[in-house]
């Protein structure tokens, strides 16, 4: 009899390899843990009337007529079953298939799966699959029983049906041995929890309705309680490995006696952990979080320079070369002509010229820079490290997990510390950020004039696109600037955008469905287009207007940049290679043009680059985006509040934690099943209390061996490797 980590093939047979092919399922766990997606009664049945046309349903009916005829213009006949359901009626087609009236006769029902289609105005499945229900197996029960009987739906394939896929779970559920819970007794006991064996049954075979949602519930802690144990084991894994302590000293101390202003106090208390963090004996592994402007970027150079003290490298990754140009002046400037000498910050990107990625790589190499700023080219194998004690990735989310594992091999065991400007929601941290250190910064410095924000939705009031470009000279009229944000580089006539990788918009893929509709075409807006708008507008005749986006060399990408920061341009149009980092004091207004097109969390990043000294910002989100739709929703969300952490848990709920946990998850074999980060936020959070106290006890886990053997089956080899990665 086979546990949960027993090979199909050994249960199923041959059926086994349509498994694998169909779902990736391996283990009588994996086809265990494919649970159904809905119930369907045999009392009470789906409306024939609402199913959708073209699209695969998998229905329950009863057979109410059978006919044969013979085609008209060639030889064979159609078999005609008419089923229905008690409010509708539609056809099964089966053609040159006179034996199977043997089984569908009158007063037979069952479950029908097919691709429902139109003939005269009806709905019809032509050759459907069906499962006729046995009539001996029901005969025992009541009529009142037999209604009630659930009947599991399963996400099926066009080469599997949901009841080919019951009768394998039940032949294996048949010969299943007793399933060890790894669960801590008290906490199965405290939630009120089935045994693991039990939820398993009634989950693919309830005898009625109750039993589900205990199963379910069951279930969704099982999986939170695994992963929670699987992140936090990872944690104590890094924890188990040396690292050399980097304690402070006079650098941290003269650069924060030189500062012009204090810190606030969730900088302050985020840059004691950090400074802990990296005296201790284990590497620090962190990720730090705040709003757009919150000085983020000071705290990790108040941690470069903790490490420098003896003599420790850090090396500071941004996704792109504006971000990484910008990040060097910034530092430089903060370290100021005094400590700047003494740390000599180095950029280093691939758009340096030879001669000068030389003199860049030596310094680095030599260990005479202390501090090292760049982009993908630290990642080069020719990009070595004196004494590599700390690698910051800067917006970690545009960083794959063997990105940021190749540049941290490049010390031995340095500290991370992981920045983002995206707040994460609680859940999400938990579950994806789990085996981290989560700080966050929440406080803004002094001195903030603040942002107003507005939708301009230019579909309803079409005199407001005209607006925008008034509203937008007035302000630089005052002295000011202003961006000009757009989701492409050159959008064509047909509507098409052309984009590079960099500045590709974090769009939600519903998102120009959701805009396009039945209505008019939807006018396409890139820097291409908008330059040329400008160059013939009579507001805009006196305006010193540049471009900017990811397809320029990055000389001349940096030297826009620098002017506008310069305050010598005075509207930048630009894609979203503007997204973070860059801080312009004198930048007043923010407009967003095709605002429906990107997600929540970058329209609030894209909003943060205006508002960041004393004069007040102004962000316009331009939309065509019909009122009421998803697309509408999420500018309609980041116009109402400043509040990034307000608005990641719209973004969650918006999207759904299958977007916003993405590859990121990757040390977990597969995709959450069951639990849901939006609605089991108390749960996960139980689950980790639960998880932490069992490690602590028990780190090796040997009084826990189901815990063990369940960890083994979620989290394999790869999936290990890529935890450690993370």
């Amino acid at each position: 009899m086979p546990p949960l980590d027993s090979r199909l093939d050994g249960v199923v047979g041959t059926a086994a390899k349509t498994l694998e092919r169909a779902f990736g399922m391996k283990t009588v766990g994996d086809l265990l843990g494919h649970y159904p997606r809905r119930y369907a009664r045999r009392g009470e049945l789906t409306p024939i009337l609402t199913l959708p046309v073209g699209e695969t349903v998998t229905i329950v009916a009863e057979v109410r007529r059978v006919g044969e005829r013979r085609m008209r213009n060639r030889s064979g006949s159609i078999l005609e079953v008419v089923i229905g359901d008690g409010t509708g009626e539609m056809s099964l087609t089966f053609f040159n298939q006179s034996w199977r009236m043997k089984d569908l006769r009158p007063g037979r029902r069952g479950t029908f799966s097919g691709k429902v289609g139109e003939y005269r105005g009806s709905v019809q499945l032509t050759h459907p699959a069906y499962e006729l229900f046995d009539d001996i197996d029901t005969a025992l029960m009541s009529a009142e029983a037999w209604a009630k009987l659930p009947i599991p739906i399963y996400p099926a394939t066009s080469t599997l049906t949901s009841w080919q896929i019951t009768k394998l779970v039940h032949h294996a559920l048949d010969v299943l041995d007793p399933v060890p819970d790894p669960l801590p007794d008290r906490l199965r006991e405290a939630a009120r929890l089935l045994p693991l064996g039990t939820a398993i049954e009634r989950i693919h075979r309830p005898d009625f309705d109750e039993q589900i949602e205990p199963a379910r519930q069951t279930l969704r802690m099982h999986e939170a309680f695994v992963l929670q144990a699987a992140l936090l084991q990872q944690r104590q894994f890094v924890r188990a490995m040396s690292a050399t302590a980097r304690t402070s000293g006079a650098l941290l101390a003269d650069f924060d006696a030189r500062l012009p202003f204090e810190l606030t106090e969730d900088q302050v208390e985020v840059g004691e952990r950090i400074g802990a963090d990296l005296a201790g004996a284990w590497p620090m592994n962190r990720l730090v979080q705040g709003e757009v402007g919150s000085g983020k970027t000071l705290v990790a150079l108040r941690a470069m320079l903790q490490v420098a003290e003896s003599g420790g490298q850090s090396a500071l990754i941004a996704p792109t070369e504006v971000l990484a140009a910008q990040h060097l002046r910034s530092i430089t400037k903060m370290l100021g002509p005094e400590l700047a000498p003494r740390i000599m910050p180095t950029l280093l990107t691939g758009q340096l010229s030879a001669a000068e990625r030389r003199r860049a790589a030596l310094r680095v190499a030599s260990g005479q820079s202390l501090v090292v700023v760049g982009t993908h080219a630290l990642l080069s194998e020719s990009t070595t490290f004196a004494d590599l004690g700390l690698v910051v990735v800067d917006e970690q989310h545009r960083f794959g997990v063997d990105q940021r594992e190749s540049l941290r091999a490049k010390g031995t065991s340095p500290h991370a510390l992981v920045l983002t400007a995206t707040p994460i929601p609680r859940t999400v941290a938990m579950t994806v950020f789990g085996d981290l250190d989560v700080s966050t910064i929440r406080s803004m410095p002094a001195g903030r004039a603040g942002i107003e924000t507005h939708v301009a939705p230019v579909a309803e009031r079409p005199a407001w696109f005209a607006r925008v470009w008034d509203r937008i000279a007035e302000e630089v009229s005052q002295g000011r600037q202003a961006f000009v944000v757009c989701a492409a580089i050159d959008a064509d006539g047909s509507g098409g955008a052309v984009r590079d990788g960099a500045d590709a918009p974090t769009v939600d893929p519903l998102a120009d469905a959701d805009a396009a509709g039945a209505g008019p075409a939807r006018t396409r807006w890139g820097v291409v287009q908008v330059a040329e708008l400008l160059a013939g507008h009579p507001a805009f005749a006196a305006l010193r207007v540049e471009t900017l986006h990811g397809k320029m060399p990055a000389e001349h990408k940096d030297a826009v940049m620098q002017a506008f920061a310069r305050g010598e341009v005075d509207v930048l149009v630009a894609t979203t290679v503007v997204e973070v980092g860059v801080d312009v004091p004198n930048a007043s207004t923010m407009v967003i043009l095709e605002a429906d097109r990107f997600g929540v969390s970058q329209l609030h990043q894209l909003r943060g680059r205006v508002g960041r000294g004393g004069v007040p910002g102004l962000c316009l989100l331009v939309t065509e985006a019909e009122r009421g739709s998803p697309a509408r929703d999420r500018v309609d969300a980041v116009a109402r509040t400043l509040d990034g952490f307000a608005l990641a848990e719209v973004d969650l709920e918006l999207r759904g934690e299958g977007d916003v946990l993405g590859d990121a998850q990757s040390g977990a074999r597969t995709s959450l099943r069951l639990l849901r980060v939006v609605t089991d936020a108390d749960m996960i959070a139980h689950a980790r209390a639960a998880a932490e106290e069992v490690l602590a006890a028990d780190p090796a886990l040997e009084g826990h061996p189901a815990l063990e053997a369940a960890l083994a089956r979620r989290v394999g080899m790869a999936e290990r490797a890529a935890l450690a990665k993370n």
